[in-house]
């Protein structure tokens, strides 16, 4: 049986591990532009790395955007780790520390196709289709309590 752990990135390695991760989804997989993808919210943002048997495999970063609102950044899961509950995990992980926070509402911009998987995690749609870095996207958001 293959082990899992997630936590919050500590140290410029870790933070290394992720943005491979994100290179790897966003850049190679999807053909996202690198200026669009590492932006100037990684300093204030908290990372996230999920570990298969010791492997990084996923990662997710989120960051406040007032005193009781966060936003919900980048989560991605490598190709080989995909259909394994991880990113389920990752953001279960993410709304517990943003709880433990007090952030009482959460914020995600969500690739069209993995809709269902927010609203499974109880996220609801707010407008249109949008879209963000060439794919269409919509916003999302969870409330709280």
């Amino acid at each position: 049986m293959s082990s899992l752990f997630i936590k919050v990135v500590e140290c410029p390695a870790e933070l290394s591990q992720a943005h491979q991760i994100r290179y790897r989804v966003f850049q190679i997989e999807q053909g996202v532009d690198p200026s669009l993808e590492f932006d100037d919210q990684e300093e204030e943002s908290q990372h996230l790395l999920a570990y298969l048997d010791g492997k990084p495999v996923g990662t997710a970063r989120m960051r406040l955007l007032d005193g009781h609102t966060a936003k919900v950044e980048r989560v991605a899961v490598l190709p080989e780790a995909r259909g394994l509950g991880i990113g389920k995990k990752m953001m279960e992980k993410i709304l517990e520390i943003l709880a433990a926070e007090h952030v009482t509402e959460v914020q995600i911009h969500a690739q069209e196709p993995v809709r269902n998987f927010y609203l499974k995690m109880g996220f609801e749609p707010e407008g249109a289709v949008f879209e963000e870095a060439g794919i269409p996207h919509v916003k999302m958001r969870k409330l709280l309590r």
